[in-house]
């Protein structure tokens, strides 16, 4: 039916296919599909770990702002540090 060079080429072409199949991660892929129930626990333990990671994320920032904020008010800069006292006194008055 074929001859000898081309099973070759044909098993060598297939093989490729094989490497590229198994790089690509497909099977996983497959599996993930057909099991609705890890793919919803997988993305909500994502979901949650993204707004952790924000939510700490965001209060690092802003620490570390009035920190900064608060050493320039002590450097005694006349127009920025009257800024920057009100602005820590907003942040003061509306902390819980």
């Amino acid at each position: 039916m074929f001859g000898k060079g081309k099973k070759e080429k044909l098993n060598q072409k297939l093989d490729k296919v094989s490497d590229i199949l198994e790089k690509s991660n497909v099977e996983e892929i497959i599996y993930l599909l057909g099991n609705k129930k890890q793919v919803f626990f997988r993305n909500l333990l994502a979901g949650i770990s993204r707004g952790i990671g924000t939510g700490i994320g965001v209060t690092i920032v802003t620490s570390l702002l009035i920190y900064f904020l608060q050493k320039i008010v002590t450097l005694n800069i006349p127009i920025i540090g009257e800024f920057v006292s009100d602005i820590i006194d907003i942040v003061r008055i509306n902390r819980p």
